[in-house]
């Protein structure tokens, strides 16, 4: 009679023992479990650590919790201005209810994949290339609502949408490079002529002043020839008096009478 009961308390134990480990589950911290019993949804959703199931009759599915990082392939698309380009993206979102991002939707991440997609070519449609190339924060910011507006249904949120690139023709880029450079060498000649306008100015005020102060005029001479002579080159700078010049012209206009 004992030697049935230990046997019984053992065959116990071991059923005992085999429905806790097919009945036990681990629920990883960045994770939540959804049980379906019998193929519906049964209870809340299963948080982080250990819990159990009832075998055979449920099924536990591990939702990941974590911000997905999902590349946008390249696009292509014509702009509003009439210019074929390839944009590129990336999207960052996150599972915030794991019910719904299994029940609502087939492959949640599949569906925000082709939603990216979409709103990205519709967005290039919609956008001048300047936008494109200059005004991109606005843009992911439309990107990010045309995303999030579905995607809430599904139990997912959008946490942020970036371009990275966009590609243009090499027709584009060589317009687009002549354009720079002649907006560049316009500014050049603008500046050069600012420059001259100003250096007209003060050489007009200088000479105003040495007008009123020969003794100006001879010292600018010799400092002129100290400049020469540190150049030590084989050149040789004889100053001619501005002075001397006038006499001769006074001289030449009232010759002397014999």
């Amino acid at each position: 009679m004992l030697e049935e009961l230990l046997t019984a308390a053992a065959a116990v134990g071991s059923a005992g023992v085999v429905y806790v480990v097919s009945a036990a589950r681990v629920v990883k911290q960045y994770e939540r479990g959804v049980v379906f019993r019998l193929g519906r949804l049964a209870g809340e959703v299963r948080e982080p650590g250990f819990t159990m199931v009832v075998p055979v009759v449920d099924r536990l599915h591990k939702v990941n919790m974590q911000i997905v990082t999902m590349p946008v392939p390249a696009q292509e698309g014509i702009t509003r201005d009439n210019v074929t380009v390839r944009v590129d993206a990336v999207v960052y979102f996150k599972v915030v209810d794991a019910a719904n991002a299994l029940v609502r939707v087939e492959d949640y991440r599949f569906a925000v994949s082709q939603m990216a997609q979409t709103s990205l070519r519709s967005i290039i449609g919609k956008s001048d290339l300047d936008d494109l190339l200059s005004d991109r924060e606005k843009l992911n910011q439309g990107l990010e609502l045309m995303i999030d507006s579905p995607a809430v249904g599904w139990g997912v949120q959008i946490d942020r949408v970036e371009i990275k690139d966009v590609s243009l023709p090499d027709t584009m880029k060589r317009s687009m490079a002549r354009q720079a450079e002649a907006d560049r060498e316009r500014r050049a000649r603008v500046i050069n002529a600012d420059a001259e306008l100003q250096a007209s100015k003060v050489l007009a005020e200088a000479a105003r002043e040495m007008s009123e102060t020969p003794a100006a005029l001879q010292l600018r001479l010799l400092q002129t020839v100290v400049a020469v002579a540190a150049e030590k080159n084989s050149t040789l700078v004889l100053p001619f008096p501005v002075e001397l010049l006038r006499f001769l012209e006074k001289a030449q206009e009232h010759p002397v009478e014999r």
